[in-house]
């Protein structure tokens, strides 16, 4: 709670202070780490990284220190702030079902800024998160990246439209008996008219709006990537089809059985945001593995962990733990934290502002008392755009 305050008081306002983060170890993800490392933060940007022997603090500067020093965390794929702690009406609006396709709506008109699940996962150094509609539908809408503090959508966003996501295989057909789609052939053939009837639309020169044909327009047009939460071989391998067929930026998402098809992944180009690596096995996932993130880096696919739309309490996953099994089953500790920060962020084309220690980039840090993948570590501060949002140890 008191994290939480810290940020609705200074993220509207004028105490955003010089500061300077100390690490034993400072992990930049641009390069080798630092040992015994400074970063300077100054006016919400990274003015200075490297050694304390190079790297004077100057007078004035707020100092905080830690054993390991990196990046602010990146979540990939979640549905914070549209879907809340309380598992109530009032704070799950992550899936509109009265339509199977609704590209059109967007997550900034449903997020909370102030869902007090941001401030938990914040509290472990995740500071930016790309979140929006989830699975349960065909198509449930338009993402959008944030960071995890902020009084409002418009301090908080990074990018307002992200992806437009959908899900194929089970989880993206109705179980209503008369409606569609019902099957996995149903669910591409409307989708194959939709993007049909988006080409079309961009050929005529008297346009009436329409906001659905718009929203797959962009995704036509590759305005928009294709986010398609998918998890058994034959989908990957149908959602991989499409892709190329309309010529579409696609992400890959889940992806249990991706070890199955790393070739076609591979050769598909498309980047892949894996499932929790804790995922609960069974139904489409029930041939998951811990160590597919191991396999994808291997076979020099792109990738980034997820924490998921998470159904039970307390409704979300920490990114941080998920990377830290992983590492616990193939990754290194640097390829682990990479797959929680720059290559998160570079699957989210939102490198040049977050995730990595790199002058100019956003002022996002995160500061550990220990390994940040042990359970016996805490978060003991987090600095999100050059404002110490955390000082509590998590």
């Amino acid at each position: 709670m008191k994290s939480l305050l810290i940020s609705f008081v200074l993220f509207a306002g004028t105490l955003q202070a010089q500061v300077a983060v100390r690490g034993e170890t400072v992990y930049t993800m641009a390069g080798a780490p630092i040992t015994n490392g400074v970063v300077l933060i100054r006016n919400g940007k990274i003015e200075r990284v490297g050694p304390a022997a190079s790297v004077a603090i100057p007078a004035g500067y707020k100092t905080l220190s830690a054993k390991v020093v990196t990046p602010g965390l990146i979540d990939v794929r979640s549905a914070l702030g549209l879907s809340g702690y309380l598992v109530q009406p009032h704070d799950q609006d992550q899936v509109e079902r009265s339509s199977p396709m609704q590209p059109e709506l967007r997550a900034m008109d449903a997020y909370n800024p102030r869902e007090a699940l941001l401030a938990h996962v914040r509290s472990y150094g995740v500071t930016t998160v790309h979140t929006g509609h989830s699975t349960g539908i065909l198509v449930s809408g338009q993402t959008m990246v944030v960071k995890t503090a902020g009084n409002s959508v418009e301090e908080a966003l990074v990018k307002p439209e992200a992806m437009v996501a959908a899900t194929l295989g089970s989880d993206g057909l109705t179980n209503e008996a008369g409606k569609s789609p019902g099957s996995r052939a149903k669910a591409i053939a409307m989708l194959r008219a939709e993007f049909l009837k988006a080409q079309e639309f961009e050929k005529k020169k008297d346009k009436t709006r329409d906001l659905r044909t718009e929203a797959f327009l962009r995704v036509v047009k590759g305005e928009l990537p294709f986010l398609v939460q998918v998890h058994q071989a034959h989908d990957i391998l149908t959602a991989i089809r499409l892709g190329k067929e309309f010529n579409l930026k696609m992400v890959l998402e889940g992806c249990a059985e991706a070890y199955l098809v790393l070739d076609q992944i591979k050769a598909s180009g498309y980047p892949v945001i894996l499932h929790p690596t804790m995922e609960r096995a069974g139904g489409e996932t029930a041939n998951i593995s811990r160590e597919t993130a191991s396999k994808l880096r291997a076979a020099g696919i792109p990738f980034a962990i997820e924490s998921g739309f998470e159904g039970y309490v307390p409704k979300t996953r920490v990114v941080l733990f998920e990377a830290g099994m992983a590492a616990a089953n193939g990754l290194t500790f640097e390829q682990a934290l990479s797959s929680i920060s720059i290559d998160a962020a570079k699957i989210l084309n939102v490198a040049e502002r977050v995730g990595s220690l790199e002058v100019g980039k956003d002022g996002d840090v995160a500061l550990y008392d220990g390994d940040p993948f042990e359970l016996t570590s805490h978060c003991v501060g987090v600095v999100l755009n050059g404002v110490v949002v955390s000082v509590d140890k998590k």
